[in-house]
């Protein structure tokens, strides 16, 4: 398992890619880096890059579990990072 985090650089641009059209999505991934932008893996990230993908509303209906991944979305990173997003919990102690 791949344990090394991403650097700041990365975390920025990470960050610049998820910029979204919809105030809901935006309030998910901002509570989801201010819990885990320092623990962030390649991996992970390559999760979130591949949800970013969808459309607005298909991204929302993720979040709020009216739907789940499937075809292409549905790999370990993506189900991994979107539990992270979906928790409303503090993050677990590393």
């Amino acid at each position: 398992m791949d344990t090394a985090v991403l650097e700041p650089g990365a975390i920025n641009r990470l960050k610049w890619r998820c910029r979204r059209g919809l105030l809901e999505n935006d309030l998910f991934i901002e509570r989801f880096f201010s819990r885990y932008e320092d623990q962030l893996t390649p991996l992970q990230a390559q999760g979130l890059l591949s949800l970013m993908e969808l459309s607005d509303n298909d991204l929302l209906d993720l979040l709020l579990r009216r739907s789940e991944p499937s075809d292409e979305m549905n790999r370990p990173e993506v189900h991994d990072v979107l539990a992270m997003m979906r928790s409303r919990n503090e993050p677990p102690e590393r």
